[in-house]
């Protein structure tokens, strides 16, 4: 016995979302045996784009029944009953939530009409309701209400019953360890099949092609999974455009985290929203005057040949040249902390020694600015962090290069690798973010046992 269910809700994804109107129809897979349809109240307001979809508005629903009124009804002419919809997790986790609401328990088996259609009707161009029955010649009256899409679902499911191989699809789709109904309902079994269980970053794609999240994982395939069953808004949302998932290994989960980070900059998904913002970096820069004394400076990176040191706030920049300065006894007026000046006057810098009044010799200065430059450039680490490959015969690595992300590689384990210079052949060079950089730092954090292979150490 199935019930063929269509529901009219005020738009606010799941947990928010209100019924407006509920439509059921049970039927024995010939003949329909009974049938209820009602408005609901919601007992909230339906907004205004709601209403000029459906029809439906507050001034209609203000008499009828609320969900915990008809609840009862609903309970007992689904029970024992499959409970069939077009996109059946939207209209059964509605509901599902409703009566949770209201402190009653809703569970039944599914069947979701789009998925069969996938299955056993294949080849449309489109499978929601409006157009699949246009192109099977379906009747579709009161289109957006819950009693003519219900319908409509009645005379497509009755379709699918009888189609051609139905009875093996739909005892797969009904098998309780099957995930069929879980995957969401443009996406095909065998696309969610191919995914691997290792570490590795994902892609969602929509019908078009277009990616709209990536994500990364150490098993992909159990990742992709926990999205579908997911019930916020968001992943609801997103799950209902995906229509193809690819794919790429890393080999471990610091990589994965590398790649998903540099891919979500590149692509910006839609349904990402973490790290897609571009952050301004900064930098610390030497350079000698016409006068021949070194100066201190920073500026935006982009605008720096040779920086001494990055740093993701001008604030923070700032911070490190005051820093220098109070330390190694520099003027204010020569590490730009001040400008258009004769001479320093800082409020809290009182350290210069007469640089800028010509009374220290300029090889002295010069020579405080260059340990000054050697205490940055000790900060500034090179070495290579390995890590598993994407098959047992390679291996990947991460490369830091002055204290800086640097990119990651892979190397198959036969290669023989004489020098940094041999391995810099395999590195796929990447842009150093606040993201990239937060990752390896927090990574060497919790590992700080993991082997770091300096760049002058040689290559085993």
């Amino acid at each position: 016995m199935y019930c063929i269910v269509d529901i009219e809700t005020t738009g606010n994804g799941i947990k928010g979302n209100k019924i407006t109107e509920i439509s059921i129809f049970k039927y024995d897979g010939h003949e329909i045996i009974d049938e209820y349809t009602s408005l609901v109240n919601p007992e909230c307001e339906i907004p205004y784009f709601i209403t000029g979809l459906t029809g439906i508005d507050n001034q209609l629903v203000q008499d009828a029944p609320t969900i915990q009124e008809i609840a009862p009804k609903i309970i007992e002419i689904t029970k024992d009953c499959i409970f069939v919809a077009h996109s059946v997790n939207f209209d059964y986790n509605v509901i599902k939530n409703e009566f949770k609401n209201i402190a009653f328990d809703f569970v039944r088996k599914k069947l979701c009409t789009v998925r069969l259609s996938r299955k056993l009707l294949p080849g449309y161009n489109s499978y929601s309701l409006g157009k699949l029955c246009s192109a099977l010649e379906i009747p579709l009256t009161d289109r957006h209400r819950a009693r003519g899409d219900a319908h409509a679902t009645v005379l497509l499911f009755r379709k699918l019953l009888r189609a051609k191989g139905a009875e093996k699809v739909f005892k797969s789709f009904l098998n309780a360890r099957s995930q069929e109904a879980t995957l969401p309902p443009a996406l095909s079994r065998e696309v969610y099949e191919k995914l691997p269980e290792v570490p590795g970053i994902y892609y969602f794609k929509n019908t078009k092609g277009v990616i709209i999240y990536i994500g990364k994982a150490i098993n992909i395939k159990k990742r992709v999974l926990s999205h579908f069953y997911n019930k916020s808004n968001k992943e609801i949302a997103m799950c209902q455009e995906t229509a193809d998932i690819d794919f790429e290994l890393s080999g471990s989960e610091l990589v994965a985290l590398l790649m998903e980070s540099d891919a979500i900059k590149h692509h910006y998904p839609s349904y990402n929203s973490a790290q897609k913002r571009t952050i301004q970096q900064y930098a610390i820069f030497a350079y000698e005057d016409r006068n021949g004394i070194l100066h201190l400076a920073q500026n935006k990176l982009k605008a720096v040949p040779h920086p001494l040191m990055i740093y993701y706030t001008n604030t923070e920049c700032r911070t490190a040249i005051t820093e220098l300065c109070e330390t190694y006894d520099l003027c204010p007026k020569y590490c730009h902390l001040q400008e258009n000046v004769s001479h320093c006057s800082h409020y809290s810098i009182k350290t210069c020694e007469g640089i800028c009044k010509g009374e220290e010799a300029i090889e002295t200065y010069n020579e405080k600015v260059r340990l000054a430059i050697a205490a940055i450039k000790g900060q500034n680490q090179n070495f290579v962090v390995q890590e598993k490959g994407r098959t047992p015969d390679e291996q990947a690595f991460i490369w830091i290069e002055n204290g800086r992300y640097a990119g990651y590689g892979f190397v198959q384990k036969e290669e023989t690798i004489h020098s940094y210079e041999d391995l810099d052949t395999f590195l796929v060079r990447k842009k150093n973010t606040l993201e990239t950089q937060r990752i390896v730092q927090s990574y060497l954090i919790k590992h700080p046992q993991k082997e770091k292979f300096k760049l002058t150490d040689p290559i085993l």
